[in-house]
């Protein structure tokens, strides 16, 4: 395949296909989002849905903020224990409380719900970044539940990301290497791709899932 120059990217000789796919995108995007957090070594991150990207940005904060602690929410329980393996001090339910307030919140989930109960867990200031493509009209009269006293009172912020630049792929892949993150990855061929996406729908693979051509 032939490209424009400006939109290729070095990848690390140390980083196989299979662990690059997941990186370019959901790393990358996740990478962003942690930028736009603003975190800062020793204070408190939550992870909002713990797909491909949260996975991502857990090993991350590990290794880039070694003293900040990661606290979890996602509604499947297999999720939570995968984000306890891998360093998370707490995993909950998408509605539970954290044990400690956050200063910042990442949300990589297409729901509103996640939204209003990340806000009730973050410090006064702080921020939480929405890591999503879209938002679905299914639970969008969740934020009728929207408190003001609750959830938006003290300066607290609401970010979205947009799109990923050049510069954090290639920001976030020498970090990949230099740190040896790579993804938890399940492996489809091009013809299960309807049973990767129904393994998807269920939520039974851990991590990100990668289709390969050929």
């Amino acid at each position: 395949m032939v490209i424009p120059e400006h939109f290729a990217v070095p990848v690390p000789d140390g980083l196989k296909d299979t662990e690059t796919a997941p990186l370019l995108c959901a790393g990358a995007i996740g990478y962003r989002s942690l930028r736009l957090t603003g975190l800062k070594n020793g204070q408190n991150i939550g992870l909002t849905g713990f797909g491909a990207s949260g996975h991502l940005v857990l090993k991350l904060v590990r290794f880039k903020y070694p003293d900040a602690k990661v606290f979890v929410f996602a509604r499947n329980s297999v999720e939570r224990e995968f984000a306890k393996e891998l360093g998370a001090v707490w995993a909950g339910d998408t509605a539970e409380a954290s044990p400690e307030l956050l200063d910042s919140v990442i949300d990589t989930t297409p729901a509103w719900k996640p939204v209003v109960e990340a806000m009730k867990n973050l410090k006064p200031g702080g921020r939480l970044v929405i890591n999503a493509i879209r938002k679905e009209e299914m639970d969008k009269d969740y934020l009728l539940n929207l408190d003001y006293p609750a959830h938006l009172w003290m300066e607290k912020e609401i970010k979205s990301v947009a799109n990923i630049c050049r510069k954090d792929v290639v920001e976030f892949l020498t970090l990949a290497d230099r740190f040896g993150i790579r993804p938890e990855v399940e492996e489809f061929s091009l013809e299960e791709a309807n049973q990767a996406l129904a393994a998807l729908k269920k939520g039974t693979i851990r991590g990100a899932k990668v289709l390969k051509i050929g």
